[in-house]
């Protein structure tokens, strides 16, 4: 077995056997293609048409939707990425340093962190709806939706990589894990020797906890919150709330987490918890704000998003015209080119 691309996963307290997966999904003449890749394309992918599909009722274009998920999702990676280094570079307990081209050649072997690409995702995002003249509030409401459908798979990257694990058990958590990259970590393997005899030191999935506490907020927002919203923005701040508690409870069982320098406090920890209690303040503030403004209107229910969207489908209804136009054109033109003449080339 290859160790760098072939892993072994286990659940012995759920169903003996050994899971094997490989790192690689596709191999082109030399060229890898790694499963985490595919995985967190087909989150993104996903949720672009549910964000597509949900924001014509909130007054939001296709093409709002894809060109910030295009510019806002490049600068989603490469935030996650530089997040990452800046947190691992400044820790003083790490002896290993990223330079400039290890940032991103090195990109393969693991290392990116979630809330570096919320975060430039979340600002590329709205300078893209300036720049379209969109409006801004309902966009980040689908953005949120769009993250946890995006984390609510992606997750499962972590899952192929072993990695984003927690902390390790007695051995007698039900769906505790192992593998043969997890049991060679040193803190692993100090909680093992621990251990009686015939005790395992199982860890936490902590990117199944995440998983499906995502796609729990999801649920919630999509069948609660939508329906009770009173102000664009709502959504956006729940998944904050939403996510960052459950994010800094889950980032407290991992063993891999990034550190504020030497402190100790975990960054994702921190961020979640910090990010979650703002925007609960904000969700408040601005629930007693609209209650007080009878005048207040949602974006959808005003008449600049009515005459927005009339002329965007005008706009395309008039482009698919001209274009069955043009191709009627082109065949007729075609057809009168290759049609054979009823007249002999001498006769005059």
């Amino acid at each position: 077995m290859n160790d760098i691309y072939d892993r072994r996963v286990e659940f012995p307290n759920l169903f003996s056997g050994e899971i094997d997966v490989n790192r690689v999904a596709l191999d082109l003449f030399g060229f890898k293609i790694f499963w985490y890749a595919v995985i967190i394309a087909a989150g993104l992918i996903l949720a672009v048409l549910y964000c597509t599909k949900r924001g014509k009722k909130v007054g939001l274009t296709s093409d709002d939707i894809f060109d910030v998920a295009l510019f806002g999702g490049i600068a989603g990676f490469l935030g996650a990425r530089i997040f990452y280094v800046i947190f691992w570079n400044i820790n003083p307990e790490n002896t290993y340093k990223y330079d400039l081209i290890t940032t991103f050649t090195t990109i393969h072997d693991g290392g990116l962190a979630i809330y570096g690409g919320i975060i430039c995702g979340s600002i590329v995002g709205v300078l893209t709806t300036k720049i379209r003249k969109a409006p801004v509030l309902p966009l980040c409401d689908m953005g949120g939706c769009g993250f946890l459908i995006g984390q609510a798979i992606g997750r499962w990257g972590n899952f192929i990589n072993q990695e984003a694990y927690g902390a390790p058990t007695a051995g007698d958590l039900p769906w505790g894990m192992t593998g043969n990259i997890i049991e060679n970590d040193p803190v692993v393997i100090a909680a093992q020797n621990a251990l009686p005899a015939g005790q395992y030191a199982l860890v936490h999935p902590c990117f199944l906890y995440e998983s499906l506490w995502c796609a729990l907020g999801l649920a919630f927002i999509h069948f609660v919150v939508s329906r009770l919203q009173t102000f664009d923005g709502e959504q956006f701040l729940w998944y904050v709330i939403w996510y960052g508690t459950g994010r800094g409870f889950i980032e407290g069982l991992r063993t891999d987490s990034l550190y504020v320098g030497g402190t100790g406090i975990r960054v994702s920890q921190l961020i979640g918890f910090a990010t979650a209690v703002f925007c609960l303040i904000l969700l408040v503030y601005f629930k007693l704000k609209v209650k007080k403004m009878p005048e207040y209107r949602r974006w959808k229910d005003t008449e600049a998003c009515t005459e927005r969207m009339e002329k965007y489908y005008t706009d395309q209804k008039n482009e698919e015209e001209t274009e069955k136009a043009l191709k009627a054109f082109r065949r007729a033109e075609k057809e009168q080119v290759s049609a054979p003449s009823i007249f002999d080339e001498n006769d005059k």
